[in-house]
């Protein structure tokens, strides 16, 4: 098993090319079951999740070749309609292939989903607007059984919560269904916005891409051909980078980036007194005189992400005064203030309630990942910590960070990946 040794502190300083949306790109691999011939996907992140997914789509019969950041999918040749637990138990978004898997052949089992464990992601909403189209659903030895003999039928689906991977789910399954299915409340991140578009350019006929109610014209099990496209880049990857420049009060320029999708983060670090260059494809942020303390409440998109809670967290550390952040969409997802608090910070928690108070000198200590943004939290940290950091269990960020600490190498940090001792 791998960790990370950083030393710290250091100044970044120099530019980092952004890779490609491991959240959007689950969804749109899931997608090609639905296509009736090759689809070539480029700017993929060669992540452990997106290695993971095509695993399970290899498994189900198809065929795939990943190789610098492009992957050729082709899964005309499906023979099995299980998805099992051995690879399900590893990434929760491994339900995504339920909608499509169920739209084109009728009938499908997937496993209950595993990965993280930062609070409960049920998958109800999911299960609850398929058998609004039609489906029938069981649920037996941990598997999710689910039939669809005559086809799924277009059907107005209200979520009593947003969900983004129930969206995304809901849109494939529509997509091949017989007639129109409304989605009210449906996510607006940009991630579900690429599945729209990606989908409506070639032949699914979708309304409200980028509201929060879509409107999808069924193909009646009509296959769709998917032409070539590229992935959106990582707006928490790149909100990661732009937190470990704060927090070492450097200048860092990130390439490959859309701005618009980083309203929120940019917003907060503008209030904590850094200054932000918006160049569309490009960002620099440039040190605070004073690193101001923040508020923060996570929220749906266009609101702070909750992706971006751990890293803020650890920002915090480092501002003038006390932080509060609040975490409205996971109950779990904390974890990483004890480890925080072993490197120094000062941190209370209540209930789902964070006070930072800052600005507090960080030492270098031996910590544990528990889950992918909490990791990345902790590393931020030790590049402001005095000394020696170990991060342990970073298989949770190989899960989502192509070439982190390559990139963090590249601009200064002291870096190494060894392998821990038996």
């Amino acid at each position: 098993m791998d960790y990370l040794k950083i030393e710290g502190p250091v100044y970044l300083e120099g530019s980092i090319d952004i890779s490609g949306a491991k959240n959007a790109a689950l969804p749109l691999i899931a997608s090609t079951i639905l296509a009736k011939d090759d689809v070539c996907i480029s700017n993929v992140p060669e992540v452990v999740d997106i290695k993971t997914l095509l695993k399970l789509l290899g498994n189900l019969g198809a065929e795939f070749e990943l190789k610098n950041n492009q992957v050729n999918i082709n899964t005309s040749t499906i023979t099995k309609t299980t998805a099992t637990y051995d690879i399900v138990r590893t990434m929760r978004a491994s339900i995504l292939v339920l909608g499509p898997i169920l739209a084109r052949f009728g009938h499908c089992e997937v496993s209950l989903p595993g990965g993280c464990a930062i609070g409960q992601r049920p998958i109800d909403l999911h299960l609850k607007a398929l058998e609004q189209m039609g489906a029938n659903i069981s649920i037996e030895s941990g598997y999710v059984k689910a039939t669809a003999k005559d086809g799924l039928k277009g059907a107005d689906i209200i979520f009593d919560k947003i969900t983004v991977t129930g969206t995304a789910n809901v849109v494939m399954a529509a997509a091949l269904a017989k007639g129109k299915t409304t989605i009210t409340n449906a996510a607006r991140e940009p991630e579900v916005v690429q599945l729209c578009e990606v989908l409506n350019q070639n032949g699914v006929n979708i309304k409200g891409i980028g509201t929060s109610v879509l409107e999808i014209e069924g193909r009646n099990k009509e296959l769709v051909e998917i032409k070539p496209f590229g992935i959106i880049p990582d707006r928490i990857e790149a909100g990661t980078y732009l937190c470990a420049a704060a927090i070492t009060n450097s200048t860092l320029t990130l390439n490959n980036v859309c701005t618009k999708h980083l309203g929120s983060v940019t917003a907060k670090l503008e209030e904590m007194g850094f200054g932000i260059e918006d160049n569309q494809e490009s960002i620099t942020i440039k040190p605070a005189k004073v690193i101001k303390p923040v508020r923060i409440v996570t929220q749906e998109y266009p609101g702070f992400p909750t992706d971006m809670q751990a890293q803020f967290l650890a920002l915090a550390t480092q501002a003038e005064g006390a932080s509060v952040i609040e975490e409205r969409l996971f109950e779990n997802r904390f974890m990483h203030v004890s480890e925080l608090q072993r490197m120094g910070a000062d941190i209370a928690l209540n209930g789902n309630v964070a006070t930072v108070s800052g600005k507090t000198p960080l030492s270098g200590a031996d910590v544990m990942a528990t889950d992918l943004r909490a990791s990345s939290a902790l590393v931020l940290a030790a590049l402001v910590a005095r000394g020696t950091s170990n991060i342990h269990r970073i298989y949770h960020l190989d899960r989502g960070y192509d070439s982190l600490e390559e990139k963090l190498v590249k601009v200064g940090a002291k870096i190494q990946r060894l392998k821990e001792s038996i």
